[in-house]
């Protein structure tokens, strides 16, 4: 589950697709660039926030993994809402348009917005602040796994994983096998 608490209320979902960024050695990872003041958060320690502005549109919210030292993150792309459904609703669509509850958080800037994570949530430790990545127990169903989206280059890593069948995941989902 990833939770976001603020003082608008509780949001949160069921994460039901990520993507993983790792090394310097993977061309689509921030940290190929090496480590500079946007790519500072990769390199560790994992458990942490690594939130960015993407192409100056939307905020994507990644989960540090690696090691002290090692850049890698996973990207949260899609999440099935839980808690928070009418705030949601209104940060993504402030002038009451219908949105379906599967559609509030499928893909990872509409992710951002419903759960309103901002830069400000940028470095947030993810098991102790307003900003939390928590274990539920609740069973999602059989996970595939296939090539990243939305990425031009290493798009043949299938560092992609996703909830097989689930109507919130976002992007093309040509799976590679189960896990």
């Amino acid at each position: 589950m990833l939770v976001h608490r603020t003082r608008q209320g509780v949001a949160s979902g069921v994460i039901v697709e990520t993507e993983a960024y790792i090394g310097e050695d993977d061309p689509a990872c921030h940290a190929s660039f090496g480590r500079t003041p946007r790519s500072e958060p990769l390199f560790g320690p994992a458990g942490f926030a690594y939130v960015y502005l993407n192409y100056g549109v939307h905020y994507l919210m990644n989960a540090v993994t690696e090691a002290d030292g090692y850049p890698g993150a996973v990207l949260i792309r899609a999440l099935q809402p839980l808690d928070g459904l009418e705030l949601m609703k209104k940060r993504r669509a402030p002038d009451g348009r219908a949105i379906n509850d599967h559609d509030l958080c499928r893909g990872p800037g509409n992710l951002t917005k419903a759960l309103g994570i901002t830069i400000r949530d940028n470095r947030l430790d993810l098991a102790d602040s307003k900003l939390t990545i928590e274990d539920r127990g609740i069973s999602v169903g059989r996970i595939a796994t296939g090539p990243r989206v939305g990425i031009r280059v290493a798009v043949e890593r299938p560092w992609r994983y996703w909830v097989e069948g689930h109507r919130a995941v976002s992007g093309h989902r040509t799976r590679v096998k189960y896990n």
